[in-house]
């Protein structure tokens, strides 16, 4: 379970470019998490877009409303699994690529800001019961290195 949220000022993102960010998006994370493309592991992301007046945004302490700047700010919420350095930095790498490829610009803006964040173990919940990663594991999606690494990554 993966929850991707983009906050962007309003009117930033045409309808063509969030319909290839939900799906590139998705891909930049679920491929590092489980090992490889798994088109049946998309159902278990969710890309959320928000927009925000730009008197209602600001950088470097001056509102967006009285500055040009490209700023867009995307939390990324997974489950708690093996999120080493390397594999958070590729997920984050992989998020701005995919934006700067949806904006038809050669590079990410130093100003779209990456947040990854790992749920706790027994702190996410669907389906009116509390869900672990573990619960994933063996639904085929994970490769087998990719199994074995989450598990000796959660605590016993």
């Amino acid at each position: 379970m993966t929850v991707i949220t983009v906050t962007a000022p309003r009117g930033r993102l045409s309808v063509e470019q969030r319909r290839a960010l939900a799906r590139t998006l998705t891909d930049a994370v679920l491929v590092p998490e489980v090992g490889q493309f798994a088109p049946a592991a998309r159902v278990g992301f969710q890309v959320h877009f928000v927009e925000r007046a730009p008197d209602m945004m600001a950088i470097g302490g001056t509102l967006l409303a009285d500055a040009e700047q490209d700023v867009m700010v995307v939390d990324v919420a997974v489950m708690d699994a093996d999120w080493r350095r390397e594999v958070r930095a590729e997920v984050i790498e992989r998020i701005l690529a995919a934006l700067a490829e949806a904006c038809g610009l050669p590079a990410p803006s130093p100003a779209w800001w990456v947040n990854f964040r790992v749920i706790e173990d027994g702190s996410w919940g669907s389906g009116g019961r509390v869900l672990s990663i573990l619960d994933l594991l063996d639904s085929g999606v994970f490769t087998e290195e990719r199994a074995k690494a989450v598990r000796a990554a959660l605590p016993s």
